[in-house]
């Protein structure tokens, strides 16, 4: 671990100036903010794993994976006097400063809860200073690019503030089994174009998706993450399968679903 007590960004901002630079990587040169998206994507899920194996190497590795696309794209808008890693670093400390009066002003929080009213309601101020003469919708600010679950859970959040919600999770879970119900019912009809009917029990599919997220609200479940803790339980218990049937000489190919299930009951145990 380094001794220095604060990282120093400009060797790392000289080597991305370097990399796109005419003396540069032919691949560096080439990108764009567009072509980017994608490592910045694969690079955050590549973080999310090394948070959930608690490898401080690799959690270590993959931050700096995130902070270079944070680098790179500021090289890129510097190259044409947009803006430059100075002015991102800049508009957090202020936005940091702004959004924590409780720490650096003269407003009280009493416990976490109090800071994120806070922090809410400084957001919509900003908010409402920035808007022009359209009437902006409660759901701006949402990124459309979010995981869904994500995405469907924060606009449930934003639509609860002003009171577009059930009581209790006794209406969330109607809600499900409705939901349910028009689901097995799309997906029995007949009559339909084989297009048409894949379409209507796919919408209604995304129906029960979006219920369920609203259960997990009401019992302060985070659906993004149970479902990859699902992801990682089947991952485990199919690995077993695999090893088991190898020390048998066997392929899956050729077991039974009876066999199999047998050894999926084993990794459960």
């Amino acid at each position: 671990m380094t001794d220095s007590p604060r990282a120093d960004l400009q060797p790392l901002l000289d080597i991305m100036a370097r990399l796109r630079s005419p003396e540069g990587c032919p691949w560096d040169r080439q990108q764009t903010h567009a072509s980017l998206r994608r490592y910045l994507l694969e690079e955050t899920y590549e973080l999310l794993d090394a948070l959930d194996e608690g490898d401080d190497a690799a959690l270590i590795e993959e931050l700096g994976d995130v902070l270079l696309q944070v680098v790179f794209h500021a090289q890129i808008a510097s190259e044409t006097g947009r803006f430059t890693m100075a002015d991102v670093v800049d508009g957090l400390v202020r936005k940091l400063l702004r959004r924590h009066p409780h720490v650096f002003g003269d407003v009280h929080a009493e416990d976490a809860a109090a800071v994120v009213r806070t922090w809410e309601a400084i957001k919509q101020r900003e908010k409402a200073g920035r808007e022009t003469e359209q009437v902006a919708s409660l759901l701006d600010g949402i990124p459309r690019h979010l995981p869904a679950l994500l995405e469907a859970e924060k606009l449930q959040d934003r639509a609860a503030r002003v009171g577009f919600q059930w009581d209790d999770v006794a209406g969330a879970w109607e809600k499900v089994h409705e939901e349910l119900a028009e689901l097995a019912q799309a997906s029995s009809e007949e009559g339909e174009t084989a297009d048409a009917a894949r379409a209507r029990v796919a919408e209604e599919f995304g129906d029960v998706l979006f219920a369920l997220v609203n259960v997990a609200r009401y019992l302060n479940i985070d659906p993004e993450q149970a479902l990859r803790a699902t992801n990682a339980k089947f991952r485990r218990r199919f690995q077993h399968i695999e090893a088991r049937a190898r020390g048998q000489g066997r392929r899956l190919e050729d077991m039974t679903l009876a066999e199999m299930d047998a050894l999926w009951e084993e990794a459960k145990e």
